[in-house]
């Protein structure tokens, strides 16, 4: 079950407000002694985080379905940066001896000893959650609030606190197997998903490469969002580099060329098979749809590219 952006601020009593998490979604199924740890894309994570997948192994109820958020906790914020240091690990010993260390969310329950309980009001789901399992870390419960009437000072508090914001839930809603209007984002600041479409050469001292071209889908059809050109390391700009490299194609995926005039000025424009997806922050969307003050985030392999739109938050 996916969100929807929203500027919603006045709820009524059947809803309740949970922390915005920043960090990959993640399904867990256990059936026996089996556990699965999957992406919202349906890509396997037990070898990235085998400390959760013995957690949920180790539950006392050998038969569940959970819904939840893998994170990386920094002084109790979350840090999608730190995160990217495990999400493309492949060896389980590699991802053991990493220092990073994940958390993984739980907040909704899916199926319990046998039985698809999607159809049950969300807050009898969490109820059942919250007793189906034996929380300890690496596992923690999501907790939740009545919202308010007026959610605007809880948002507030939340960006505050340095949270991503929050999510607001319909509390009688059931779990629906798609992006809803009775699950809403309420965030503190911009920031989406785009599709890496090109990038630019380096200049000067500079590795890797000088910047990426950014794209989203609008009815089927790949528009320019603008580049980004800053929010990484040396070892992310070669990292990325290798693995744009290995996507070349010769011309452009974009439906329309754009005016290349600022990107040229930069150095040679190389493109890429528009496969990978990169979470960008960003200040606001210029008149003219391009991104203002733009920064990388890091990438989203549990994002699938060809669900990458422009985001337009519900208004309320």
């Amino acid at each position: 079950m996916l969100a929807t952006p929203s500027d919603r601020r006045v709820f009524g009593e059947d809803w309740i407000v949970e922390r915005k998490l920043d960090g990959i979604r993640a399904l867990a199924v256990r059936v026996g002694d089996r556990v699965r740890l999957l992406s919202r894309t349906g890509k396997p994570l037990n070898a990235a985080f085998p400390e959760l997948v013995e957690a949920l192994a180790a539950q006392p109820c050998a038969d569940f379905a959970v819904d939840g958020e893998i994170v990386a906790l920094e002084r109790g914020v979350t840090d999608f940066g730190r995160l990217q240091q495990r999400i493309g690990l492949t060896d389980p010993g590699e991802a053991r001896r990493s220092r990073v260390k994940v958390t993984y969310y739980l907040f909704d329950l899916l199926r319990l000893e046998g039985n698809d309980i999607t159809r049950l009001p969300l807050l009898t789901r969490k109820a059942l959650l919250r007793e189906a399992v034996a929380y300890a870390a690496p596992l923690r419960y999501t907790t939740h609030q009545r919202a308010a009437k007026d959610a605007a000072p809880a948002l507030e508090r939340a960006c505050t606190r340095g949270w991503e914001g929050l999510i607001a839930k319909r509390a009688t809603g059931p779990y629906q197997h798609r992006r809803s209007p009775d699950w809403l984002k309420l965030k503190c600041a911009k920031a989406q998903e785009f599709v890496v479409c090109g990038f630019t050469e380096p200049s000067g001292t500079r590795v890797g490469f000088g910047a990426l071209l950014l794209g989203y889908y609008d009815e089927g059809r790949l528009r320019y969002a603008g580049k980004v050109g800053t929010g990484w390391d040396v070892a992310t700009l070669r990292a990325l580099r290798e693995r744009l490299d290995t996507l070349a194609r010769r011309t452009s995926p974009f439906a329309a060329e754009p005016s290349w005039t600022e990107v040229r000025e930069r150095g040679v424009v190389h493109w890429v098979r528009p496969e990978l997806v990169a979470q960008v922050g960003f200040s606001l969307w210029t008149r003219d749809g391009m991104l203002r003050h733009p920064r990388y985030l890091g990438l989203r392999p549990d994002k699938r590219a060809r669900e990458v739109v422009r985001e337009t938050p519900e208004q309320p």
